[in-house]
């Protein structure tokens, strides 16, 4: 079996990015975008996804870097699962953050699509938009060709609700993307093909 990885780099007028990343790794990061929550919260999804991610990104504005930095890391995922043979393919994640309670549930699909329902109570945290979270997990999705539902069940801390849903991405990313012996070479699919 080859090994499921990828580097993507992206470059534009307003953003340089750089990812590489291992789907099967050990939970191992050097993540570097100049918003240092951002980078808790891609952490998060090397951590408990356990992929290795190395990721750079400089960029005019946060908006943009955040942006590219899900389209490339989308890329790189869909990239590193190659015709998806032998994945789960479907998994959901809920995951508990003192207050928060945050569900994930998504379909390695070929299609990108997202739901996602949270609402949070300031404009930013920790410095961020609050905004960008939502832009995260629609702009992955997109480029990795997943269905994705994203929801806060319950929470207060706004902070707790984002990691959390992060927490729950990498969760069901995990489950999702690991191989079922039982169809080893065959595409989970009655198509008998995932498009992407």
């Amino acid at each position: 079996m080859a090994e499921r990885k990828a580097v993507v780099t992206r470059e534009t007028k307003v953003t340089s990015v750089k990812v590489e990343l291992k789907i099967d790794g050990k939970g191992q990061f050097e993540i570097t975008t100049g918003i240092r929550f951002f980078d808790h919260m891609l952490s998060q999804l090397a951590q408990h996804g356990v992929f290795d991610i190395k990721l750079s990104a400089t960029g005019t504005d946060q908006h943009h870097v955040v942006e590219d930095v899900a389209i490339s890391l989308g890329k790189a995922l869909n990239q590193a699962l190659g015709d998806k043979s032998g994945i789960i393919r479907m998994a959901h994640a809920v995951v508990p953050m003192d207050d928060t309670l945050a569900m994930v549930a998504l379909d390695i699909g070929g299609r990108g699509y997202t739901v996602f329902e949270a609402s949070f109570s300031d404009t930013n945290i920790e410095k961020m938009p609050a905004e960008l979270i939502r832009h995260f997990f629609v702009s992955f999705a997109s480029e990795a060709k997943l269905n994705v539902h994203a929801k806060v069940l319950s929470g207060i801390d706004d902070h707790h609700k984002a990691e959390a849903l992060f927490k729950a991405l990498a969760r069901a990313l995990d489950a999702a993307t690991r191989l079922d012996e039982r169809i080893t070479g065959k595409i989970p699919s009655t198509k008998d093909t995932i498009e992407g």
